[in-house]
């Protein structure tokens, strides 16, 4: 087992692997920035390290002083939690070629499924369905014309090299369809210095479940179980939940297969996660994202695997300690992410200084946090304070849970979207499992946190 890990990360996630090193007796060290001296992480691990100077945002992403550091306190691996350098083939290259252990999957992995073009002919030469479209990057206008009458509009135009909804746009006609690829491959150019674009079927009524899996450096894959993320803003997830209502026995065995085949097609290490779109009783590979997943702990509430664990374990050598028959779930988990925003001015961010903070507890409740009373949440970084985490015998107890968990927690001092939390969860639609990616959309979610607020409730 691996006996110092350095977390190149803050907040949340930074706290979150280093009580999991903390249960497997392995030292931690922090970096952090100006911005981040007072921080919970920062307090919390074994030894900090500031890696300044300003601007603070640059530091998490300063590659060669994060290095530095784990050289200096002889840490033998380095975890890139999720965002910043968790997804950098380059960062994971050179952490390699420091004599240290990446937490997470080989440089190459990183590229090969960051590349969209490329993971979509891999998944369809190994039998992993993947969305009609094209295969490469579109460079003939003409040829895309062609493309988007043979599967049908409405289609859609990713960037190839690009993440998070960035430069997606939607085209319902040909009239529209010259003017937004042109559009979408400056966007991505921009964005990912690739104006790469790619043309898929925009599916009907999509749904966004995923899988988790996990790799030992032997090739042993297995996935625990899926989740559903199709309760979207701007294609950023905001509640999550295990299992997924439109899930049977039939399609999990048949999802979790095209999952771990994705995973092995790849020669994949560590924990990824496999994103699929159900649309109409049919399911195809989105993407797959190379870290864990901001989400993992529901996985965590009904299955009783510690995913970070599991990370470390790998990352030291060791072979996975669970058969795919080992993995089985019990009742159903929520997660709400907790963040700094104000829902009465368009989830804009909310920094400043948190008076109070009391966290839900009871049964059946986890909360993972990385700030508290006093602390000053900086303006530099992702507005995620927490993320809320429930478990219940079935979905309708884990609403109610989740309900009365939202009820009890107590921040002030800033905005939060705690109340978009709370209509969604009263919203009928949701309540009965009905929804899709364009949820909040389609059933005025956001007019409905407005008159929420306006009540005084």
């Amino acid at each position: 087992m691996l006996n110092k890990v350095l977390v190149a990360n803050r907040g949340e996630i930074a706290v979150r692997i280093m009580r999991a090193c903390r249960e497997l007796g392995i030292s931690t060290v922090a970096v952090y920035s100006e911005a981040d001296r007072e921080a919970m992480f920062a307090k919390y691990a074994d030894e900090s390290h500031f890696i300044g100077p300003p601007p603070p945002l640059q530091s998490y992403l300063n590659m060669d002083a994060i290095i530095e550091v784990a050289l200096k306190t002889k840490a033998e691996a380095i975890h890139p939690g999720y965002g910043f350098l968790a997804e950098n083939d380059k960062f994971s290259d050179m952490v390699e070629k420091n004599g240290l252990v990446f937490i997470g999957p080989t440089g190459q992995n990183i590229r090969e499924m960051g590349d969209k073009i490329f993971s979509k002919r891999t998944m369809k030469s190994s039998g992993v369905p993947v969305v009609p479209g094209t295969e490469e990057g579109i460079q003939d206008v003409e040829k895309a014309k062609d493309v988007a009458h043979e599967i049908g509009y409405p289609v859609i135009l990713k960037a190839s090299g690009g993440g998070g909804g960035i430069g997606m746009k939607i085209v319902d006609n040909e009239n529209d369809l010259i003017e937004a690829i042109e559009s979408t491959k400056r966007v991505a150019k921009s964005a990912f210095g690739d104006e790469s674009v790619l043309l898929e079927k925009y599916l009907d009524e999509p749904r966004h479940v995923e899988y988790q899996i996990i790799a030992d450096n032997k090739g042993n894959v297995i996935h625990v179980r899926e989740r559903e993320c199709s309760v979207q803003r701007r294609h950023q997830k905001l509640i999550e939940e295990t299992p997924s209502c439109v899930m049977t026995e039939e399609l999990r065995e048949k999802m979790g297969e095209a999952a771990t085949q994705a995973a092995k097609a790849v020669s994949y290490r560590n924990a990824g996660t496999v994103e699929f779109m159900y649309s109409k009783g049919n399911f195809y590979f989105l993407e797959m994202n190379t870290r864990l997943q901001v989400e993992h702990p529901i996985t965590e509430m009904i299955t009783g695997v510690d995913l970070a664990k599991e990370q470390l374990r790998v990352a030291s050598g060791l072979d996975l300690q669970y058969a795919q028959e080992d993995i089985t779930g019990q009742g159903w988990a929520f997660e709400c992410r907790i963040c700094a925003e104000d829902p009465e001015n368009n989830f804009f961010p909310s920094p400043g200084k948190i008076v109070e903070y009391k966290e839900p507890a009871g049964p059946g409740i986890r909360v993972d946090s990385g700030v508290y009373a006093g602390f000053d949440v900086p303006p530099f970084y992702d507005s995620l304070l927490s993320k809320l985490i429930v478990w219940g015998r079935d979905r309708n107890e884990a609403i109610k849970r989740m309900k009365r968990a939202l009820w009890e927690y107590e921040i002030t001092g800033i905005k939060t979207n705690i109340p978009f939390h709370e209509v969604v969860l009263d919203n009928e639609f949701f309540v009965k499992g009905d929804y899709t990616t364009h949820f909040i959309k389609e059933r005025n979610i956001l007019d409905e946190v407005k008159r929420y607020l306006e009540s005084g409730k």
